[in-house]
């Protein structure tokens, strides 16, 4: 029955992702949906007060449309979360300014779509702040996410020399995508139960006597686009395993589901952009098996407990409980937890810091390849990283000149893509190793030895792969810790976009190669297990040092 939940999860996903995948590629390409008579309108009408036309632009002006709107959107932002006592609106539990610090790691956080939080919401933010900054900077990142993914298909698909429209995609994608379904999901979580309400906390006497205050707001709509767009980010400290948050076995399925959707569709949404459906199933395919093996791995590291319980005669027939809700045991815990990394989603439903150190381990190799869906567009486009330098390593070995999608590649291409490949590990290892050494790093150890590293190497790890999930025994909020993670999310979020705009730039102006029996084929079986095995090996060589010295060892002593 474990299994069972875990699995009718995924195959409902895996469904879902085929026509809401090809409607994602209707809306990119402006084809025609049941929903055009109610969307023009609203697309026109922001598009004549706002100024924004239907010009396309190279990736060049797509990125710096992207960066200026992001950039003014963090502007008003810092402001807002600065001057939070001074701003009544939506305020009735006077909650106070952020700290300078705070409110950088809080901005950028939530701009990059990691949500990594350092702060506890209900006594953190107000009302106000909760909307205008938490939940719009949900629906920015996510859609900044999508349309940059859309314009990496629409390069490297090679149909057009140029990348489309900035505003345009970023409309498009809140209207007609993530809106729509963030207001049907939201009324379903209201329905089993999640506050959505601007009513002050509650103050009530327990049955033991004492008094508790209840933190209220409006949840439903934040938790819903927190999934829906992967950001992850609650309004509670817990996150996903508050029940006001996640209040059923029910709101807990569909969530996982919610956070998965919309990233296996943007997959199904490339097969449509090529005319090639064979070629979006090898990419699903890949991504999908490692998703499994990870899962499997984690769930039987969390039944079988830890074996220094079991050596002393206590039973643990339920697996490791520790930091796992009873209401969702070890199988929707691990699954919760595998999906979240897999997807840059970073929402928990379990304490990730309590897993076994095998179960942690997965965790955050999940999020140190990056490629198992991904965040909105960007999972997709790391994929296609791979793929790219899986071409190029064959095209090595049987002396051919590495084509792929009809396109060649040459030795820009594979700089950009080796340094691309480099910037995410060396984020990772060398903010690590600077944690190590600083005794403001270490000091916010609360498990010295082994799983101390670990709590760091998960931290950087978690914000270079712009996830937000963390190993909460560790003590982030200060100054070092503010900063640096605040520096490491914004150069894994735009440092990678820069770069894959830059190849599908390049790709676009190519002329397409006819194919001929020499041809590499990219859509078979044997192109999605060599896949496989390059993502794995690339990743092991990559990071195995530092997992050896952190959870491996913490396995190996217990």
């Amino acid at each position: 029955m474990e299994v069972l939940q875990m699995a009718i999860i995924l195959i409902i996903f895996g469904l879902l992702c085929i026509p809401i995948g090809k409607y994602i590629y209707k809306v990119s390409e402006q084809e025609k949906t049941f929903l055009d008579p109610v969307f023009n309108k609203l697309d026109n009408f922001i598009y004549k007060i706002t100024g924004i036309t239907s010009e396309e632009m190279n990736w060049k002006q797509y990125l710096i449309a992207l960066i200026s709107s992001n950039a003014v959107a963090t502007f008003i932002a810092y402001l807002i979360l600065r001057m939070q006592s001074f701003i009544h609106i939506l305020n009735p539990n006077n909650i106070g300014n952020m700290s300078q610090d705070l409110t950088f790691n809080t901005v950028i956080s939530f701009l990059t779509n990691t949500n990594l939080q350092d702060y506890s919401g209900e006594s953190g933010l107000s009302y106000f702040s909760q909307m205008a900054v938490i939940t719009f900077f949900m629906f920015l990142a996510a859609s900044t996410g999508l349309a940059v993914g859309l314009a990496f298909m629409r390069g490297i698909a090679g149909r057009r020399k140029k990348l489309g429209n900035f505003y345009q995609d970023y409309v498009r994608i809140i209207t007609r995508i993530l809106l729509p379904a963030a207001i049907v999901l939201s009324i379903f979580f209201i329905a089993q139960g999640v506050p959505q309400t601007f009513a002050a906390n509650k103050t009530v006497t327990t049955i033991e006597g004492k008094l508790q205050d209840i933190p209220l707001g409006p949840v439903a709509s934040l938790e819903s686009i927190k999934l829906l767009g992967t950001n992850g980010g609650g309004f509670f400290g817990a996150n996903s395993a508050h029940p006001f948050e996640n209040p059923t076995p029910l709101t807990d399925a569909v969530g996982n589901i919610a956070f998965l959707i919309f990233a296996g569709s943007t997959v199904v949404c490339f097969g449509y952009m090529l005319k090639n459906k064979k070629q979006a199933v090898v990419i699903f395919s890949a991504m999908s098996i490692l998703l499994v093996v990870g899962l499997a791995v984690c769930y039987k590291a969390e039944m079988a407990g830890n074996p220094v319980l079991s050596n002393i005669g206590l039973s643990q027939s339920m697996g490791n409980m520790e930091g796992k809700e009873v209401r969702f045991g070890v199988p929707l815990s691990a699954l919760f937890a595998t999906t979240t990394t897999d997807t840059s989603t970073g929402a928990v439903n379990s304490m990730h810091d309590s897993f076994t150190p095998i179960g942690g381990a997965v965790l955050m190799f999940n999020m140190m390849i990056n490629v198992v869906f991904g965040g909105k567009g960007v999972g997709f486009m790391n994929m296609i990283m791979y793929a790219i330098l899986t071409v190029f390593i064959c095209g090595l070995m049987v002396g051919r000149t590495p084509e792929f999608l009809s396109k060649k590649i040459e030795a820009k291409e594979m700089k950009l893509i080796a340094l691309a490949i480099i910037i995410h590990p060396f984020l990772i290892l060398m903010f690590s190793a600077l944690a190590l050494i600083m005794p403001q790093g270490v000091s916010a150890i609360s498990n010295p030895g082994f799983h101390g590293l670990s709590q760091i190497l998960y931290q950087y790890t978690s914000s270079a792969a712009n996830n937000g999930s963390g190993f909460e025994g560790l003590g982030d909020n200060t100054v070092f810790w503010n900063t640096t993670a605040g520096i490491v999310m914004l150069y894994g979020r735009y440092l990678s976009m820069i770069i894959l705009l830059a190849v599908a730039g390049s790709l676009s102006a190519k002329k397409a190669i006819p194919v001929s029996i020499g041809t590499f084929k990219t859509d078979n079986s044997m192109f999605a297990i060599t896949l496989i095995v390059i993502v794995i090996i690339i990743g092991a060589l990559t990071f195995l040092p530092a997992m050896a010295l952190g959870p491996i060892s913490e396995h190996l002593t217990l």
